[in-house]
């Protein structure tokens, strides 16, 4: 799951630190225009920060995939059909005001009567299912395997290395958070003092002139801080935000003792035991925001005045809670594929992943299942700026063993571009790999929906799989002709391509092309999607 922080947040206190198919023809926009085109030199305003994604790189210059464009040129007031889209993430604020008009209900289960009407093995599953009950907090796999000695003595050796590497990370991360935090507090009462006001801009720190070396200090502080962020309170939103973090991957996520799962009442290793959850797959907490965010890039309430629009405009979304604050259990994620497919769902996005997989094959079999029965999967790369090719970074789950051939062809596994188009438009923190991650989509401070009728900025590949999902939703409610793996066709094919060289990882030393960095070589369209699926479908 995407962190409560921003993972670029993360580089940029670090630097501080150190301091101190392509046959079918279409309209599209040609490589060689895409290569010429001059970079965005000015900066995003507020409305293109909030939409960004939705922008057209031909027009804008940022590197959007073309929803307005869209809509405006080719959708216009036509609906299409309604697609069930499953977040299969953390709990979703089903009582949101961007999305309560767009829930998937389940007319067959009676709400509130405590049996199960439709005979689908769920009870009161009315917008979905909750496969954490009354859990929150969790483990990370490599802390269960430990705790639990799953595997052999390789296994654990490789996990107990793991854990002491990331315990003493979390450890030294927390202890910069709160040396930093505290800084920013000391320079913001002295500049507050000085300027004799409670709110200050970037432009009245700079034009503090001053011989007081605390205060020169005070004033370098903050300017620091004003190279990331547009202001203090979003600097100390940051740090705080980071310093829960760490604690709770102290406390819970990294913690040897911990077990959140007892609350559930399940065994999580046995696939038999399906006797456990409940139908209200509603967040728990506010901090549980993560599949609020998911839901509301797919399909937040188009046009209706508030907050976002949504990428799709005629989707049902399918709660199902099955990722907590920790790494998700592969028997939750087996069952809530299973779910998502047996209840309609033709698409499941899954912002999630981690790097151990006890039971990987449990979702193998799952990911076939949803294949049998015609349904996508849209999946997250993950966030740790690494090359998915590489054996020693698995990213779990996946399509493929041991990059092999792909079990089923309906997996799409997304990367997250940054809204600066250039050698610089995939985000530090974004996996990638040719065999690994299929496209590239806008994931970088994608603004949102989160719980109590609140919007927010988050970034991840965890904001990218949604985006994804949605023009997955546009195209299949224009054309529900299409098969799932002939969706995943046309999203993978019709991107846009570019034969420039991008950096990886934050590292400038490293540089690669598209096509070296994903198997389609593209970022998401979804202009060219449609033109591209009208032609199919009519072929059909």
């Amino acid at each position: 799951m995407t962190h409560k922080f921003s993972k670029s947040f993360v580089g940029f206190i670090t630097a501080t630190l150190l301091m101190g198919c392509g046959a079918t023809t279409m309209v599209s926009t040609p490589i060689d225009k895409i290569d010429a085109m001059p970079l965005k030199v000015s900066d995003l305003t507020e409305s293109q920060k909030k939409s960004w994604g939705h922008a057209d790189l031909a027009t804008d210059t940022i590197p959007g995939m073309s929803v307005d464009k869209a809509y405006s040129q080719i959708i216009g007031n036509k609906k299409g059909v309604k697609v069930i889209v499953a977040v299969l993430d953390s709990g979703i604020d089903l009582k949101h005001e961007d999305l309560d008009g767009v829930l998937w209900t389940n007319k067959k289960e009676r709400p509130g009567n405590g049996k199960d009407d439709d005979n689908n093995g769920y009870i009161d599953d009315i917008h979905g299912y909750n496969f954490l009950g009354e859990s929150y907090n969790e483990q990370l796999e490599y802390t269960r395997i430990l705790r639990l000695k799953i595997g052999d003595a390789s296994l654990q050796a490789k996990a107990k290395a793991k854990l002491d590497s990331e315990y003493q990370k979390a450890q030294d991360n927390k202890q910069r958070y709160e040396q930093i935090l505290q800084a920013v507090k000391n320079a913001d009462a002295a500049v507050k003092q000085h300027l004799e006001k409670s709110d200050y801009t970037k432009k009245d720190v700079a034009g503090i002139k001053t011989e007081d070396q605390a205060l020169k200090q005070h004033v370098g502080v903050l300017m620091q801080m004003f190279t990331f962020a547009d202001s203090i309170p979003e600097v100390f939103e940051e740090l705080n935000g980071g310093i829960t973090h760490f604690t709770e991957q102290l406390n819970y996520n990294l913690k040897i003792d911990f077990d959140g799962r007892k609350v559930v009442g399940d065994n999580p290793y046995d696939l038999n035991d399906i006797k456990y959850g409940n139908g209200n797959p509603q967040n728990r907490v506010e901090d549980e925001s993560h599949g609020t965010h998911v839901a509301g890039i797919i399909a937040a309430e188009r046009n209706n005045g508030k907050g976002v629009n949504g990428v799709a405009n005629n989707v049902a979304i399918m709660s199902i809670r099955a990722v907590p604050n920790g790494d998700e259990y592969d028997k939750d994620i087996a069952l809530g594929i299973r779910y998502a497919v047996d209840n309609g769902a033709k698409i499941i996005n899954g912002s999630f992943g981690k790097s151990y997989s006890p039971n990987a094959g449990w979702v193998y079999e799952a990911i076939k299942y949803a294949a049998s029965k015609d349904v996508l999967i849209v999946h997250a790369a993950g966030n740790d700026g690494a090359d998915l090719d590489d054996p020693s970074n698995p990213n779990f789950p996946n399509d493929q063993v041991n990059n092999g051939p792909e079990i089923a062809d309906n997996v799409i596994t997304v990367g997250a571009l940054d809204p600066k188009y250039g050698s610089e438009m995939i985000a530090s923190y974004s996996n990638y790999g040719a065999i690994n991650v299929d496209v590239f989509a806008p994931g970088t401070d994608i603004y949102s929906t989160v719980p109590n009728n609140k919007y927010k900025f988050m970034p991840g590949t965890s904001m990218a799989s949604p985006a994804v999902a949605g023009v997955a939703a546009l195209v299949w409610s224009q054309y529900p002709n299409l098969s799932a793996s002939q969706v995943k066709k046309v999203i993978l094919e019709s991107g846009l391509s570019t034969k420039a060289t991008v950096i990886l990882g934050g590292d400038a030393a490293k540089n690669a092309t598209l096509g070296e960095i994903s198997t389609s070589g593209r970022i998401v369209n979804a202009y060219n999607a449609l033109l591209m699926a009208r032609q199919i479908s009519k072929a059909k």
